[in-house]
């Protein structure tokens, strides 16, 4: 069965993203390990708001979304949308149900990409494998953060870890079930 790792930059105190949605806190000046984690992911999970931003982010540069990515199956978890875009597959009945579906299928790993309501829905389903969190050296005070209302405790067993000459440090987890 194909993995699912969370993968997403967070400040030292636990944010995803600043109390305005901002995320230009984010560390952009070196790859910082993804495009070794692109090799090992051939489809992306994503929220309908991380989509809305990340196709903004598209439209602003030169139509690539991160750069080195590759070419992969983007699934978008939406109730609300009715479209997009035209690689991408458009997931709104029973998401939980889809996300199993999907990790059953042959492939290479599934990238959870965001946001932070989809991340906590299949967090809390027990259907996420690892987490992969760059711990960026920045302290918000407030935002938006990176775990909300789970209801168990997830023990974690730490795979590997990388500390970057910028502070910025790369935690490998794989979440024990």
């Amino acid at each position: 069965m194909r993995k699912l790792i969370l993968g997403l930059a967070v400040t030292l105190d636990g944010y995803i993203e600043g109390p305005n949605g901002e995320y230009d806190w984010c560390f952009t000046d070196q790859d910082y390990g993804l495009n070794e984690f692109f090799t090992s992911i051939d489809a992306i999970f994503i929220g309908r708001k991380s989509y809305e931003i990340a196709q903004q982010h598209v439209d602003n540069n030169n139509g690539e979304t991160i750069p080195g990515m590759p070419l992969m199956t983007e699934y978008v978890f939406s109730k609300t949308l009715k479209t997009v875009k035209e690689t991408a597959m458009l997931i709104a009945e029973d998401s939980i149900a889809e996300a199993r579906r999907i990790k059953e299928q042959p492939g290479k790993d599934i990238w959870l990409y965001g946001g932070a309501e989809l991340s906590d829905a299949l967090m809390k389903e027990g259907l996420v494998d690892e987490l992969w969190l760059s711990v960026h050296p920045v302290v918000l005070g407030s935002g938006k953060p990176l775990f909300r209302g789970q209801n168990k405790t997830a023990k974690l067993t730490l795979l590997k870890s990388k500390t970057y000459e910028t502070g910025l440090v790369s935690l490998w987890y794989a979440i024990n079930k």
